[in-house]
């Protein structure tokens, strides 16, 4: 009997034997699967590594935020665009491989673009009937600004049709709130983005609080009731500050990510310990004439051009921040763990 029951024992042990000689433990198996997690990781890094350095990425430099007014057959000021020009204008942009973003992504740094493209910001002020107005079946109207930026965006399709409105209580020349909600509506529906540049259009330097919250506040409020936008960005009236930065950015009825001034400079890149959220510059379109023969659109555009290494380009990864190593000092701390240095 013995014998018989050891002859099962040893049987059952031979079996399991031989059924588990080739097998590994589960402790080695899960380290190997790290190791090959690890593994791809590695090569992953090291082919964005790769591309950021073939396309040259600089997610570190300098992006051309571009202030427009109107867009009018006949120029009343130098702020003013006549349709050829804006046409033009943007003709060249897409030319030079430049993709319109919103002021509200460039300050939360979601600057989503193809490799080796740069990021520009198309900023419209004090919402102008030339910059919007739609016929009797809701359709910009020909020759404004909408329209001649979605007809370019047509036949570039590597350049949407993006910008940023700021609004003031003119509201593109409409006076009753259902055709006022129409055209914050249309431009919501349509991917551009509503901004704040107080209500009355009045210069904020050297006002109250008070007054400073009541101008940006109560044009908060409007677009928020006619069209349900909270707006995170602000143009300030003719560039000027309050006596607070701060007064601008947070308040009553508004929290804004970033403050945007008159012509003056390219902005730095979110990323940079440059940048200022409170004050970021933008530029006047024109010309190379008299003191914009320097500080205009088209000096601006062309340092860019001649200065590469100063111009932002993308690495086509929203997730990571790339730039030439030797830029690692102007790094914010806060995106040290996105950075991606070659």
């Amino acid at each position: 009997m013995r014998l018989r029951i050891f002859g099962g024992v040893g049987l059952l042990a031979a079996a399991a034997l031989l059924s588990g000689c080739d097998s590994q433990p589960t402790t080695v198996k899960m380290a190997d699967t790290k190791a090959d997690a690890a593994a791809k990781l590695r090569a992953s890094q090291a082919a964005k590594v790769k591309l950021a350095a073939q396309v040259k990425a600089n997610e570190l430099g300098q992006i051309p935020v571009l202030m427009f007014h109107r867009v009018i057959d006949k120029p009343g000021s130098t702020d003013d665009r006549t349709p050829q020009q804006f046409r033009a204008d943007l003709e060249r942009l897409a030319r030079e491989g430049y993709v319109p973003i919103t002021a509200a992504e460039m300050v939360a740094g979601k600057i989503d673009i193809p490799a080796g493209k740069h990021p520009v910001v198309l900023t419209f002020d004090d919402s102008s009937p030339s910059q919007l107005t739609l016929n009797e079946v809701g359709v910009p109207a020909p020759n404004t600004a909408v329209a001649i930026l979605k007809d370019v965006a047509a036949k570039h399709p590597g350049f949407p049709a993006k910008a940023t409105f700021y609004v003031t209580r003119d509201m593109f020349g409409k006076t009753v709130r259902e055709e006022q909600a129409q055209m914050l509506g249309w431009l919501k529906e349509n991917g551009f983005e509503i901004g704040n540049h107080t209500r009355d259009h009045i210069n904020l330097r050297g006002r109250s609080h008070k007054e400073v919250d009541e101008q940006i506040s109560t044009i908060a409020q409007q677009i928020d009731s006619l069209s349900g936008v909270h707006p995170t960005t602000i143009a300030l009236p003719y560039g000027n500050q309050p006596s607070n930065k701060e007064w601008a950015m947070h308040g009553k009825a508004y929290n804004h990510q970033g403050a945007f001034l008159a012509g003056y400079t390219p902005a730095p890149a979110p990323f940079s310990k440059a940048f200022e959220p409170q004050g970021i510059p933008r530029i006047k379109v024109m010309e190379k004439k008299g003191d914009c023969k320097q500080f205009c659109s088209e000096a601006w555009l062309d340092w860019l051009k001649n200065n590469p290494d100063m111009r932002y380009t993308s690495d086509g990864d929203v997730r990571t921040v790339a730039y030439p190593k030797f830029k690692n000092p102007y790094l914010r701390k806060s995106f040290s763990k996105w950075g991606l240095p070659y």
